[in-house]
């Protein structure tokens, strides 16, 4: 789906003799063509209407027949490869276009969210290529500290950020010191404040959403207490911040608080955190707060460092007029009480709040007010392009007889979740579900049969195209990987809550689209039946070029499918050079199914 709206067809060139008529249709042309930007100013939530962004970088670019495959470079006209991408193709985010991005409103930050080719228009088809001096990444733990400069070969975050050790360039590597804005001598000193009010070692907090997370050096030191951290931030003029994170291993994706609600479902996290995010919190009424409101379990943590709160202390000692910022913290706890969360800890340079565990208590007053009410929505996990509304999403009053515990990491991954048990997961009982977690344990050691992936070091960052419950996930918990769970946006029943549940993370997705992150960010990509669920939705070539952009140019790729889909899918994939083996279920001691294996770190 992509959320632009298309142009009116301009009117046809015609010969005309008389001067009035000549004026009379070029303003028609030019009223018809020029791009226009619709926001009602009554209503400040609704999204602005925009159009469909030119295609400018692709101007270089060989074009496409009328079939939509792409035309060989000149040299190899016989050639039955797809051609290489031109080098201004070497960091292309399809959905989050540079050289289209100002054809998109400013109005709340909308030119930052996904804005995709339209599927109707013709598509170039080529292969992404790795920069020059390209390296294998630093393997993990290092990664951690170290990257490879030609890898990511940005320095303007190094150079904008340098008073606050974000990252240092040496030489021809990067250095990531654990600065950031609100924490510049360091992550550890940062996380200690927030250690002494929240339990981050007892496990009781898993998930956590970091809101504008720079090279995600807070998520990586999370990681010491075993939480796994959701790194987002758009593509700005600091350039590359996410890509960083993802060279150095870390959990991260392309995304804003703008228009849309963010692609997760209703409570996922345990916390979420701000840390000096440029997101003001009070606009719109405190649209962007009900949004993490949303996200936020019960009972769940929001962390919050930077402007009105550390501002507010900084204008106290420095004697300024601090009236504006008194009132910036009265509008910020005006949204609060309208959620009905609780502060709980100030120390400076943090302010933290509580999300109730339901609305009971506070559900007559929220009733009384005005503005703003309950969601009416009876899909509060629904969030692939859909617009954020002004209303609090209602906590579900579970009979305490049915309610369950969520259970303290590592407890939770493999215990059933709250969504299974009261059935809200269509055709999902207790009985599957652990099944479902028998089935992917011994798929995952087939897989090693075959690809020796578990252990040798070389696979950090792991893509689930279609990860259901979250079983291959789970089956890779012991070892040193992460995965992005990716459950498709209009797929039923939709699972990636239950992902989330289990202490995972993840991501909607429609695979007719590029995914929200950089290229070659990801080492192992796992597709189960994905092309069987797309075949019939838009070209499985263009899914698998997008497959080629993001994966590392020495990684891997498991494709389980019918065996007639696998067939063409290998036609594709030979086109594109890679090094692929289908393997049948002959022999194999459980029904796996037909699998196509590849691996590009075999010359």
């Amino acid at each position: 789906m992509n959320p632009s709206q298309h142009l009116p067809k301009p009117c046809p060139k015609r010969l005309f003799f008389f001067f009035t008529p000549v004026l009379f249709f070029s303003l028609y042309y030019i009223l018809t063509t020029i791009r226009t930007i619709t926001i009602s100013p009554q209503d400040p939530h609704h999204p602005p209407q925009l159009q469909v962004p030119s295609i400018s970088h692709y101007s270089s670019l060989p074009k496409t027949s009328e079939n939509r495959s792409p035309s060989p470079p000149p040299s190899t006209s016989s050639s039955p490869y797809f051609p290489a991408c031109p080098k201004n193709f070497t960091n292309y985010l399809p959905c989050h276009d540079p050289s289209t991005a100002r054809q998109y409103s400013i109005e709340r930050h909308y030119r930052r969210e996904r804005h995709c080719p339209d599927l109707a228009q013709e598509k170039f088809r080529c292969l992404v290529q790795k920069p020059s001096g390209y390296k294998t990444p630093v393997p993990w733990p290092e990664s951690r500290s170290y990257a490879w400069f030609k890898n990511v070969p940005f320095k303007k975050l190094a150079e904008f950020k340098k008073s606050q050790n974000w990252v240092r360039l040496e030489r021809d590597r990067f250095v990531f010191p654990g600065g950031g804005t609100s924490f510049p001598g360091g992550v550890k000193d940062y996380v200690d404040v927030i250690l002494s009010v929240l339990p981050l070692a007892s496990g009781s907090i898993r998930t956590v959403l970091d809101i504008g997370c720079g090279v995600a050096s807070f998520g990586a030191f999370l990681l010491n207490y075993n939480i796994l951290t959701m790194s987002i931030a758009p593509r700005d003029i600091h350039e590359a911040q996410v890509q960083f994170a993802l060279e150095r291993g870390l959990p991260a994706m392309l995304g804003v608080l703008s228009t849309y609600k963010l692609p997760y479902p209703s409570s996922s996290f345990d916390m979420v955190h701000c840390s000096r995010c440029l997101v003001n919190w009070t606009a719109y009424d405190g649209l962007y707060l009900m949004e993490v409101d949303r996200v936020l379990r019960p009972d769940g943590y929001w962390v919050l460092s930077g402007p009105p709160v550390t501002s507010k202390v900084k204008s106290k000692n420095q004697k300024r007029d601090s009236k504006e910022l008194q009132n910036q913290m009265e509008q910020l706890n005006d949204v609060f009480r309208r959620l009905c969360w609780v502060k709980i800890a100030e120390s400076y340079p943090v302010v933290i709040w509580r999300k109730p565990s339901n609305h009971l208590q506070c559900r007559q007053r929220l009733q009384s007010l005005k503005f703003p009410g309950f969601c009416s929505s009876n899909d509060h996990d629904a969030a692939w392009y859909k617009e954020m509304k002004p209303c609090i999403t209602p906590i579900s009053d579970v009979n305490d007889t049915h309610k369950t515990v969520l259970r303290n990491w590592p407890a939770r991954l493999n215990q059933v979740p709250q969504r299974i048990i009261t059935g809200s997961i269509q055709g999902t009982t207790i009985a599957s579900f652990k099944a479902d977690t028998n089935l992917w344990q011994r798929r995952v050691l087939y897989y090693d049969t075959k690809l020796k992936f578990l252990s040798n070091g070389k696979y950090r960052n792991i893509m689930d195209m279609n990860a259901g419950l979250g079983g291959f996930a789970t089956a890779l918990n012991k070892y040193p990987m992460w995965v992005m769970n990716v459950v498709p946006f209009d797929l039923k029943p939709n699972t990636l809550g239950v992902v989330y549940d289990r202490g995972l993370i993840g991501t909607y997705m429609n695979w007719c689209e590029a995914f929200s992150t950089y290229p070659r960010t990801y080492d192992l990509i796992h597709a189960n039946g994905v092309f069987s669920l797309y075949v019939d939705k838009c070209d499985i070539i263009d899914i698998l070029l997008e497959m080629q952009r993001i994966l590392r140019p020495e990684g891997a790729v498991i494709i389980q499918d019918r065996f007639d889909v696998l067939i063409k899918v290998k036609a594709i994939t030979d086109r594109m050079r890679w090094n692929e083996t289908i393997y049948t279920d002959e022999n194999s001691g459980f029904d796996h199914g037909t699998i196509l294996i590849v691996d590009n770190s075999v010359t």
